[in-house]
């Protein structure tokens, strides 16, 4: 019998939370649901989850610990998780982002306060 948990997945429409199988890999328990992790191009041309190309980056909060050297280097160096590298173990909440030229990331504008 699988055991579910569940993830809130924040887009810019908003969270919606869904159910994922334990040790899922979040990527692929993402892509399945019709949330996407790439860039208008990387959507195309990317590593299929090898943990290669960088291009299906989130936020995870609580970030379980890195389990690939790629993933690891994100986790010291502050970038984005991948999440072709995270299996869901635990209730996450995985915030999608803007993705700019293949997977790039830009920074977040800041607030005005």
């Amino acid at each position: 019998m699988s055991e579910r948990v569940a993830v809130t997945v924040v887009t810019q429409d908003g969270a919606t939370t869904v159910e994922i199988e334990r040790g899922d890999v979040l990527r692929d328990a993402l892509l399945e649901r019709g949330f996407d992790v790439y860039g208008t191009v990387s959507q195309y041309a990317n590593c299929g989850g090898r943990g290669l190309c960088a291009t299906c980056t989130v936020e995870v909060d609580p970030a379980p610990e890195p389990s690939h050297w790629h993933d690891a280097a994100a986790v010291r160096f502050g970038y984005p998780r991948l999440s072709c590298c995270i299996e869901v173990e635990e209730p996450l909440t995985v915030r999608l982002l803007d993705k700019h030229v293949w997977g790039q990331v830009l920074p977040r504008q800041a607030t005005p306060e």
